[in-house]
């Protein structure tokens, strides 16, 4: 990602991987990025928020079974470019795009 000129931070470079997924994802909200996951409970933890109307920064998943690697790279780059962080703002998107 990053060599395709994308801002990319992973947990471990923040030193939150350790984090309980509610935390991270207040720390992603604080930073004002979108986080992206392949961790089902991570994504229902982010619908529960979002029906509770618990402000996030907005949520990327893709299903580990349902693209490859490349997909998942090709789909993330395209909302990066095309899009703001602002407009995740308790948003949930599922990859890969058919």
């Amino acid at each position: 990602m990053r060599r395709r000129g994308i801002d990319v931070l992973t947990a471990f470079e923040d030193g939150t991987e350790q984090l309980p997924d509610d935390q991270l994802l207040l720390r992603v909200t604080e930073l004002k990025r979108i986080l992206f996951t392949q961790d089902i409970r991570f994504r229902v933890l982010a619908e529960t928020w979002q029906v509770k109307g618990k402000p996030f920064s907005g949520l990327i998943f893709g299903h580990q079974l349902g693209g490859t690697i490349g997909q998942f790279v090709k789909d993330l780059e395209l909302i990066a470019k095309s899009s703001e962080p602002e407009e995740w703002f308790n948003t949930i998107e599922y990859i890969p795009f058919k």
